[in-house]
């Protein structure tokens, strides 16, 4: 079976108001992405994510369409949809960086492979090896304490065991906040925080040490991402375990953060890394290094959420029972584009067992989301 085609859809998805994400990157209130449709010879589709954002990783939405329209298809146009490597590849000799379009891509070949084999995309990865029912943390904004704290009560009644909370501004007020939070979660649910790269070292160490009462599961890149050693020096002048985030989108970054011993733990999603594929690669090296791996977010909808669910059931070194995923992105937004959309409950999110990613693409939906250009 052999890929014929793929449509590409650059859309805009509003995120609830009350749950728009303030942190050292900024406010998301809107999400712009690109979407596609990956056609084959059996007449069996596939669908595609590439959740960008540009202080991210520089991909916008309508730039991932030309990068997939020009550059990615017809490099991949006439291949075996199972040819991944080969996919992957063909790709990275055309295109340098852009992960999210290319994780679109091999998102939509698993797709559309997993259907035409009738087996759920975590088969073709070979197998599950934990519960469909993956624990998942939720992220509040970097905004006024209570603001704040008023949210993660929300969130922890309705089911989250584990809750992050966004930091990285002001240090001062950083502490104020995930104080407020630890006092109306108690001690029972695990906290997190996400400086998002927006700290320098020393304020880091100052943060994290007032912070330390406060029983932190988690430091999520608490300086630059491209300063490894800053994060390493963090990690040595701290207790909190140090989650390596904007640190590492490539294996080549991974190899660099082990090597220098900047982190405890590695988060990996497709949209990162630049596909699942690579996810594996780069939790497989951390696994030989004794360094757990999490699936972080970019605020997926429902494709981009299933395949990292399916990441998740299928890599050991996913430590998803200790290290709970953040894969909530369809909780943050208004519109759903699928037909039978992620299943969420009491905290967890449920992976799709259906065949391919195990949720359909609505495209009327997806039609009309679709950003016109001026």
């Amino acid at each position: 079976m052999r890929i014929t085609g793929i449509t590409s859809y650059a859309v805009e998805v509003p995120v609830h108001r009350e749950l728009r994400i303030k942190s050292a990157l900024g406010t998301h209130a809107v999400t712009r992405l690109t979407l596609i449709r990956l056609e084959t010879d059996a007449g069996v589709t596939g669908a595609g994510e590439a959740t960008v954002t540009p202080i991210w990783s520089g991909e916008t939405a309508l730039g991932a369409q030309v990068m997939i329209d020009h550059y990615l298809a017809p490099v991949v146009l006439g291949r075996a949809v199972d040819d991944i490597t080969g996919a992957l590849a063909a790709m990275d000799a055309v295109v340098a960086l852009n992960p999210f379009a290319k994780a679109a891509v091999e998102m939509a070949m698993l797709d559309a492979w997993g259907k035409a084999a009738s087996k759920p995309v975590y088969e073709l990865l070979g197998g599950r090896v934990r519960d469909h029912a993956l624990p998942i943390r939720f992220s509040l904004a970097a905004a006024d304490p209570d603001f704040t704290a008023a949210r993660a009560r929300e969130r922890v009644a309705w089911g989250h065991r584990t809750v992050k909370v966004k930091v990285g501004l002001d240090p001062r007020e950083d502490v104020e906040r995930v104080r407020a939070v630890r006092d109306v979660v108690g001690p029972e649910v695990s906290l997190t925080v996400d400086a998002n790269g927006g700290w320098s070292v020393e304020d880091a160490v100052w943060a994290l040490e007032r912070m330390r009462p406060l029983d932190l599961a988690l430091a999520e890149q608490p300086v630059r991402r491209e300063d490894l050693d800053g994060m390493a020096e963090v990690r040595r002048r701290v207790d909190v375990p140090i989650l390596a985030d904007e640190g590492v989108f490539t294996l080549w970054d991974a190899q660099q953060a082990l090597k220098k011993e900047a982190c405890d733990v590695i988060s990996v999603y497709p949209g990162k890394n630049g596909g699942i594929t690579v996810s594996q690669r780069i939790a497989a090296l951390a696994a030989e290094h004794g360094v757990a791996c999490a699936v972080g977010s970019n605020l997926e909808l429902d494709p981009a959420t299933a395949a990292m669910c399916h990441l998740s059931l299928a890599a050991p070194n996913v430590a998803a029972e200790k290290y709970h995923g953040d894969i909530l992105g369809p909780l943050y937004h208004e519109v759903s584009v699928a037909q039978n959309p992620v299943r969420f409950a009491g905290g967890f999110v449920h992976c799709p067992d259906g065949p391919g990613l195990g949720v359909e693409v609505d495209w009327q939906i997806v039609q009309s989301l679709c950003i016109v250009p001026t």
